[in-house]
């Protein structure tokens, strides 16, 4: 990914000094480690209840046409979904789309392919596109992991964002969590050498598993130099509403950037 300014760029795919392996179980490619449980499937959300807004609908029926795509099981051909040839960062689960409009402003020259199946949070982001006049989204309303598995083909993406997904905090749903060894294999085959994938949570044993777990992806590498694993913010990524609260209540947040090798 190409950088923009001081204030704003990130180099997903520097170096590491830090050893992603160090004090992880063995473990088989897309495999998980062995004390983290994971389901016989994935699915990438929860359906939520919500309303749309008149707002939202105004925006669906009028950008909806341009800016979202149909689920279909054949390759996507990017360049014709964008209009261009750019590099392109896959979000999964987007919520309302603030932090997704915030950083497809601060990084015009990407292209971001953005699932979320929670129809109000889909019109949500079409409203902030055409309030915004954005132009580097794509919104394909559709369970990610079939995006992923029959539109991305391997190598396709320069990155990854997978920003405060459902921590079923109950240890008997931590099986339903998203970041799972079968799904982080899933993307880091679908990343080009270098691309990035980014994860955040304010849930520290999520955390603590997001590590484990793409930790032990043997395409991926951490590129956190703290000893603890744990990447600073990077700057791309906005501080949401929700999470200055939580700072403010003293709440942790937690940043996991791991490149493909």
């Amino acid at each position: 990914m190409p950088p923009v300014n001081d204030t704003t760029t990130f180099t997903p795919g520097a170096a590491s000094t830090a050893d992603p392996q160090a004090g992880l179980n063995p473990t088989v490619a897309g495999q998980p480690p062995a004390n983290v449980a994971h389901p016989k499937s994935i699915k990438s959300y929860v359906l939520r209840a919500g309303r749309t807004t008149s707002g939202q609908a105004k925006a669906t029926e009028e950008l909806g046409p341009r800016f979202a795509l149909p689920y279909a099981a054949r390759p996507l051909d990017l360049s014709a979904a964008f209009g261009r040839s750019a590099p392109t960062v896959l979000e999964i689960g987007f919520g309302m789309g603030e932090a997704t409009a915030h950083i497809a402003t601060v990084l015009p020259e990407v292209n971001f392919l953005c699932c979320e199946v929670h129809q109000p949070g889909v019109g949500a982001l079409l409203k902030r596109i055409g309030e915004q006049g954005i132009t580097n989204i794509r919104i394909v309303a559709h369970d990610a992991v079939e995006v992923i598995d029959h539109m991305l083909t391997p190598g396709a993406l320069d990155g990854v964002h997978i920003f405060f997904p459902d921590p079923w905090h109950k240890k008997r749903h931590n099986k339903r969590r998203l970041v799972q060894p079968p799904l982080v294999a899933k993307l880091a085959s679908r990343l080009k050498p270098g691309g990035y994938l980014h994860c955040a949570t304010d849930w520290e044993p999520y955390a603590v598993q997001m590590l484990e777990v793409l930790g032990a992806e043997p395409l991926l590498q951490n590129t956190a130099t703290a000893e603890n694993g744990y990447a600073e913010k990077p700057a791309y990524r906005p501080l949401t509403k929700f999470e200055n609260r939580g700072i403010k209540l003293g709440h942790g947040v937690w940043d996991v950037v791991f490149r493909r090798v």
